[in-house]
């Protein structure tokens, strides 16, 4: 499937990530329509031709972006959509204009997280409030941080569609010197676990100010990984069977987990060491200019681990801290004894 090349694709959210798929696709030569919330934020893009917010070192061409905060505008105009909202908020977002906006459109879904609404991935979400097409929907995941986007190092992105055709020709637009690309049909597995990774991020920032060395923590993620594994597997066979199963073992998973729990880069890792240091769930949002999707993952995989009676026990250790007031260190103790 070749996708057209000029004036068709549209971002939604100009966050860092957003932000950062701005820049990879524009050095593409890609032209984008971009959607952005915030009026004052429209006039300085248009004026100084960057973000006054987010990755403000990079510069985009004049010609290759029409920013914009009228999103009806964006989705009569293009074709292919980039998702790049917070998932705390996408569900407002798409609500805010009819459903038949969406229809028809191929959706690129940067988001890592589930809309807390209603604990539904936007895949789902789209396809059984919308009538979506699941078919034409791809979704991104790294490794790959924004920050390191924004200076040209060599990153690794993941596109994942029910359609490996799409999949492949998404994945080939993102493709640059700095960002290498590949694709698979996992659009479950792959998005779960940029969900349960972020969940497990916030786990490694509380370890590491709590006092816990490198040891502990190579522990900690390995046991992360297999109890991640354990939940990809078993959602395969008891909601999505399918014949073939993705490797589990490739940089969408294991490095994506490895890369979030480790770099000082990651919100969720921060914003898990503010709370190790004593910061209120409350307080630690406040201080932080980005939104850790792992806050809102946490109570939405608590939700899909009942319903689908798949146990997630340090998920679920991490999950009381943010939403049931358990202490960090209350919290380590217990986990201490799950770890081998």
């Amino acid at each position: 499937m070749t996708l057209p090349t000029t004036g068709k694709i549209g971002i939604i959210g100009n966050g860092s990530w957003g932000t950062a798929l701005a820049k990879i696709l524009t050095d593409n030569g890609q032209s984008i329509h971009w959607w952005v919330h915030n009026r004052a934020s429209v006039d300085y893009l248009i004026e100084r031709n960057h973000n006054p917010n987010y990755l403000t070192s990079v510069t985009f061409a004049e010609d290759k972006i029409a920013p914009t905060d009228d999103l009806e505008a964006v989705l009569r105009a293009c074709d292919i959509i980039v998702f790049a909202v917070p998932s705390a908020y996408a569900q407002g977002v798409i609500e805010s204009v009819e459903k038949t906006f969406w229809q028809g459109k191929k959706i690129v879904s940067a988001i890592k997280g589930i809309l807390p609404d209603c604990n539904l991935l936007l895949n789902d979400y789209l396809t059984q409030h919308m009538g979506y097409d699941a078919m034409q929907y791809v979704a991104i995941t790294g490794p790959c941080h924004a920050e390191e986007v924004a200076e040209e190092r060599l990153s690794y992105l993941t596109f994942s569609g029910l359609n490996e055709s799409l999949a492949g020709s998404v994945a080939e637009i993102f493709r640059t010197h700095y960002i290498h690309t590949t694709y698979n049909h996992d659009i479950w597995g792959a998005q779960f676990a940029a969900v349960l990774k972020n969940i497990y991020a916030i786990g490694a920032g509380m370890a590491h100010t709590l006092g816990y060395g490198d040891n502990f923590l190579s522990v900690y993620i390995t046991n992360c990984y297999r109890e991640m594994y354990h939940y990809l597997h078993a959602h395969f066979q008891k909601v999505h069977p399918s014949n073939i199963l993705p490797d589990f073992h490739t940089s969408a998973y294991l490095g994506d987990l490895l890369v979030t729990c480790y770099s000082l880069h990651s919100r969720n890792r921060t914003f898990g060491a503010m709370l190790g240091k004593g910061y209120s769930v409350k307080s630690a949002m406040l201080e932080m200019n980005m939104v850790a999707e792992g806050y809102y993952a946490s109570r939405g995989m608590q939700a899909m681990s009942r319903e689908y009676i798949i146990d997630l026990p340090l998920a679920t250790c991490l999950y009381e801290v943010l939403w049931e007031g358990i202490q960090p260190d209350d919290c380590f103790r217990q986990i201490e004894h799950m770890l081998s």
